[in-house]
């Protein structure tokens, strides 16, 4: 790392940030995942919209991108500006017309422009698409990166379970690579060698389940014979044994030489001491995140590890800058930061923010390099900015300060009485215990204590909180601390109040929700722990 470098989490609209905060020429590799949804029909994908809805905008996991006034906004930036991207986004419009298909290329041109510009010379650029925009977005990157400067294709088999009921399953995703130059950073990717790779050999597995390969221990060019054991045995004709009589002997003691039914000798290799497979265009070695994963944190279009590994090894070094300004539950930054890698990620949602903040704190602990996080309320006057702005993102905001999750969305319908949900352990069972949490940023009283109270009994919850923005009243004081106190069985002596109320403003000081917990709350599924992660869990109770 370099010394005094912070990482850094950006909140907000990455196009805002990528010009304003991101300097040019000073990003080594980028790794991108833009949302798309790929899962509406063509028919409302290209179906023509009338350009009079508000902003195209993304909310917490709902990736529809739609034409409006903010991507007819872009559309003539992008075209005033003249060359040939200007001139592929007028033909995409006369081709396409004004619908979601268009206004997400719209967003990605600008996108992908300002990317291209923070890239050193030496870096490189991976987009991760579906194909049902892949063929438009090469086109954006031929018009912004050069054709000359597209190295690879790659399709990633993402799943098996697909079946078509009127075409061939979709199983793949595409991830276009581009570099800024002829000069970037490249270390070829390989793969171990296994029983299924290892082809041109004979394959054999020893007594102990190990794989091994067996070829020929000759060389061309006459030699003499050489004692095997004490048995003299002379090389095929015109042949000669490819090693000495001290190495054969070694060989021999390594058990690592075997003899064929008719005693010729053979040199036997195991599949894991041999260098790896080259890695080509075509990935099917990387499973997707399935159910059981113990990476998986619950994100819809969360990606694996390895991919990352593979990408981030690739074309990076230790101590160069990773950036991906579309990053969801933060696997790319987990990554980077497990190679030892400086990073940037930036996302619109902060429900991202709290989950990436957890992903990092739960797999690194203490050994975590030190980030910033930009772009999120630091006082209440910005706070109420925010509420005032969009209540639903100061809920999921408010959520994140006590390090909890939204527990539904309620822009789909449905109120359930509370917004978010906080587990904690404080025994050995296993067994989580429930916190129920409730937001306001706008006035309270009295009556809103009573009802999160009805909430805490009817979700058997031990500990309700209350978040307001606002200052409470007496009155609610009073009916919370009526809900008396959780004492945890196996810890005698020690109790927490049922229902607690936390203005944001004690928030930003520091304070916390009040509960016994025998490890750190699991309130995101947690990521697997990492190398760089030292030490044992506190076992003792802590509030």
């Amino acid at each position: 790392m370099t010394v005094g470098w912070k990482n850094r989490l950006y909140f907000g609209d990455n196009l805002e940030i990528l010009r304003k905060e991101i300097a040019s020429e000073s990003v080594d590799l980028v790794y991108l995942d833009p949302p798309f949804n790929s899962n509406a029909t063509y028919n409302v994908l290209f179906a023509e919209k009338s350009g009079k809805k508000s902003a195209a905008q993304i909310a917490a996991f709902d990736d529809t991108w739609q034409w409006g006034l903010e991507s007819e906004a872009s559309y003539h930036e992008t075209v005033t500006a003249g060359g040939k991207l200007a001139d592929l986004l007028q033909a995409f419009r006369g081709f396409l017309g004004q619908n979601d298909m268009m206004a997400y290329l719209v967003m990605m041109a600008a996108r992908l422009k300002e990317l291209h510009r923070v890239l050193k010379p030496t870096g490189g650029l991976y987009l991760h698409c579906d194909p049902t925009a892949s063929h438009y977005l090469k086109l954006l990157l031929d018009a912004i990166f050069g054709p000359f400067c597209f190295r690879n294709e790659i399709v990633w088999k993402r799943t098996s379970g697909r079946k078509g009921i009127t075409q061939l399953g979709r199983v793949h995703d595409i991830i276009f690579f581009y570099t800024r130059s002829n000069e970037s950073t490249w270390n070829p990717p390989t793969i171990a060698q296994d029983e299924s790779n290892a082809r041109g050999h004979d394959i054999m597995k020893d007594e102990e389940g190990r794989w091994y390969r067996v070829s020929d221990f000759s060389g061309g060019g006459s030699g003499p014979p050489r004692s095997f054991n004490g048995v003299e045995i002379a090389p095929p004709a015109g042949r000669h044994w490819a090693f000495d009589q001290a190495g054969i002997d070694r060989l021999l003691s390594e058990d690592r030489i075997i003899f064929s039914a008719k005693g010729t000798p053979r040199l036997k290799t195991y599949l894991d001491q041999l260098p790896g497979v080259a890695v080509h265009d075509v990935w099917t070695d990387v499973e997707p995140i399935n159910a059981a994963a113990a990476e998986r944190l619950g994100y819809p279009t969360q990606k694996p590890e390895a991919l990352l590994e593979r990408i981030i090894r690739a074309s990076s070094n230790e101590g160069d800058l990773v950036l991906d300004p579309f990053c969801g539950c933060g696997t790319t930054i987990a990554v980077a930061e497990r190679l030892h890698r400086r990073w940037i990620g930036i996302d619109i949602t902060h429900l991202a923010m709290t989950l990436m903040r957890h992903r990092l704190q739960n797999a690194f602990g203490p050994n975590l390099s030190p980030y910033v996080v930009e772009g999120v309320p630091k006082d209440v006057d910005s706070a109420q900015l925010l509420a005032m702005q969009d209540r639903y993102k100061f809920e999921w905001w408010a959520l994140g300060l006590v390090d909890a999750r939204p527990a539904h969305d309620k822009r789909k319908g449905g109120d359930t009485g509370f917004d978010g949900v906080l587990y904690f352990f404080d025994d050995e069972s296993g067994i989580a215990k429930k916190i129920v949490v409730q937001v306001k940023s706008g006035s309270v009283a009295v009556n809103q204590i009573r009802d999160l109270k009805a909430v805490r009994d009817r979700e058997k919850a031990e500990i309700a909180a209350f978040i307001t923005l606002q200052e409470p009243t007496a009155g609610m004081k009073a009916e919370a601390a009526s809900a008396g106190f959780y004492k945890p069985e196996h810890f005698p002596g020690q109790r927490v109040p049922r229902v607690q109320i936390l203005t944001i403003a004690e928030l930003l000081e520091g304070t916390q929700v009040l509960y016994p917990r025998v490890a750190p709350g699991e309130t995101f599924a947690r990521a697997a722990k990492r190398k760089k992660e030292s030490g044992p869990k506190q076992a003792s109770l802590k509030l």
